[in-house]
């Protein structure tokens, strides 16, 4: 089925890294908002690695970001996709991110997830010009024994980065 992504980056000029995912999940588009499944780890985690609540409505969690300085984004624009597997993606059409880019202070790109990190070296790359560095999924369907550790350990670089 063909989804065209349905929600607006996040990011204000003071925006020091960018976290990219794929495409918006089947809650996330239902919920309006990025990593909204109620079993995705993904505020959860930014909440420790930044030791402070993240909020529960979108424009706390907006707040939360631009605060932070970090920007939010997804790698496509739209494709066909089943159900919110990222493995069922076909035909990617990738995002602009040039704006984004030019109107903040981005040095630093992370994706959610190997899909994301694949997609973003083949389409966003060669126009980017920054490499990304991959973060584990926060998907309720990557769910190995340990991973929230694992999630606050990968997702501490990008406190790191941004308090550098």
């Amino acid at each position: 089925m063909l989804v065209e992504h349905p929600l607006k980056p996040i990011y204000n000029s003071e925006s020091k890294v960018l976290i990219l995912g794929t495409m918006p999940s089947i809650k996330s588009r239902e919920r309006n908002f990025y990593y909204a499944h109620p079993q995705n780890r993904f505020w959860k985690t930014l909440s420790k690695v930044f030791d402070e609540p993240i909020g529960e409505t979108n424009e706390e969690r907006i707040n939360f970001l631009l605060t932070n300085h970090i920007a939010l984004f997804d790698v496509l624009k739209s494709c066909d996709i089943s159900s919110s597997s990222d493995s069922s993606i076909k035909n990617p059409i990738p995002n602009d991110l040039t704006p984004i880019l030019k109107e903040s202070k981005i040095k630093t790109i992370f994706t959610t997830g190997k899909k994301a990190y694949t997609l973003y070296q083949k389409y966003c790359y060669p126009k980017t010009n920054i490499k990304a560095i991959l973060l584990p999924s926060p998907s309720p369907a990557n769910c190995p024994k340990g991973i929230e550790e694992k999630l606050y350990k990968e997702y501490s670089q990008i406190k790191d980065i941004i308090d550098s």
